[in-house]
């Protein structure tokens, strides 16, 4: 099975043991999947050994380990739809209706190639889009979102958009509450909470306080979800120090855990991390936001080089946009102001397939970087405190 070549959705459903899904409870599922590396972004191996892995990539991992757990999940449910009918019918209804990111890919005639089409895009949309030591970390960690979606959804379709919407604003507040309840904060700490802040996708709305954003949570899966997310935020300083078990002992007594579920995932993570830190790309980095923004600056120059033309015509067409990115080489804008601009700015990049990046989760990471470099581009009137440098 070639998770890169047409039809291996259909081969690895075939080499699926239904007694095996029927039997396993669905924490069960959960904790095997956690040790493949699905929940923390980093696939080191497939979920229940169902294919040997040896010759496999990352992201065909990654597709592998999707699949198999939107499977898992759709078996529980006892759904009588065809899976792969009622996958694709899942992500049309969590897509944008206008200028979807999958519209493209819609008019596939065959079931199977578009449904692999859509997993392909989901993970992956470009090779080395963001530094590979980013990459899995903070976007394919959040696919599991997808698949909690896809459980509610066999449960009820209706409102799916916005059960989606809200678990990812609640996940973001959580996440972002352990950073920031560290008393001192090293440069490393600051960094990152800068990166989860630039990561908030729904800037025309605020984000719900944590007690909102606790009560969001309430299926065992978002728990046990939303605790090894936390641990992930505590950890990727190498870490989990005081003030973070404070913090997830608290969210234990809200989310109605008990010490065992945090004790687990707590291990489990330290555990896979210290396994596999030579195969996982960004423990290795001193600083993970550092590194990103190093990294990223790069693919981000290259993408807004590679569609200059098109970009400048989008630009000039909203003069709110150009007045605001003139402000912010001048100014710090205000919240306002930054809500609007990246408002603004996702209507411009779902009109540019190449920048269909910045609409995945974790793709406005790279608004910040966008909003810097796209004044370089522009006529240096646009720029009234830039130098011009000697060649």
């Amino acid at each position: 099975m070639n998770p890169s070549a047409t039809g291996w959705i259909k081969k690895l459903l075939n080499q699926v043991s239904e007694t095996l899904y029927s039997e396993m409870e669905i924490t069960e599922f959960y904790n095997q999947l956690k040790q493949t590396g699905f929940i923390y972004g980093s696939n080191i191996k497939v979920a229940l050994d169902i294919v040997k892995t040896v010759d496999f990539t990352e992201e065909e991992r990654c597709k592998i380990n999707l699949l198999l757990t939107y499977y898992f999940i759709y078996k529980k449910s006892g759904s009588q739809e065809n899976v792969i009918d009622n996958l694709i019918r899942y992500y049309k209804a969590i897509s944008h209706q206008k200028r979807s990111f999958f519209e493209e890919l819609f008019g596939d005639k065959s079931s199977d190639s578009l449904l692999e089409k859509m997993i392909h895009k989901r993970i992956n949309i470009d090779d080395n889009i963001i530094s590979k030591s980013f990459n899995y970390f903070l976007i394919n960690a959040l696919l599991f979102v997808d698949v909690l979606g896809y459980q509610r959804f066999l449960e009820d379709e209706t409102a799916i958009k916005t059960y989606v919407s809200k678990l990812e604003s609640a996940l973001e507040t959580i996440v972002f509450s352990v950073i920031d309840a560290k008393a001192e904060k090293t440069e490393y700490d600051r960094n990152l909470i800068k990166l989860f802040e630039s990561s908030i996708r729904n800037k025309i709305s605020e984000l719900p306080n944590y007690e909102d954003a606790v009560t969001a949570i309430n299926s065992k899966l978002e728990k046990l979800y939303v605790i090894d997310l936390v641990c992930m935020a505590s950890w990727t300083d190498m870490v989990i120090d005081e003030e973070e078990r404070a913090f997830l002992n608290r969210l234990k007594t809200d989310l109605s855990l008990c010490d065992a579920d945090i004790t687990k995932s707590v291990d489990d993570i330290n555990i896979f991390y210290e396994a596999h830190k030579e195969d996982v790309a960004f423990l290795s980095s001193k600083n993970l936001a550092q590194s990103f923004y190093d990294n990223s600056s790069k693919i981000v120059s290259k993408l807004i080089k590679r569609n200059s033309k098109r970009l400048i015509k989008e630009l000039g067409e909203s003069k709110d946009v150009m007045w605001l990115l003139a402000q912010s080489t001048q100014r710090n804008l205000t919240d306002e102001e930054q809500k609007k601009i990246q408002t603004q700015l996702l209507d411009i990049f779902k009109s540019i397939p190449s920048l269909a990046i910045f609409m995945l989760p974790g793709g406005m990471l790279l608004l910040p970087l966008f909003v810097k470099f796209i004044p370089k581009l522009l006529p240096s009137a646009f720029d009234e405190n830039r130098i011009e440098e000697d060649n």
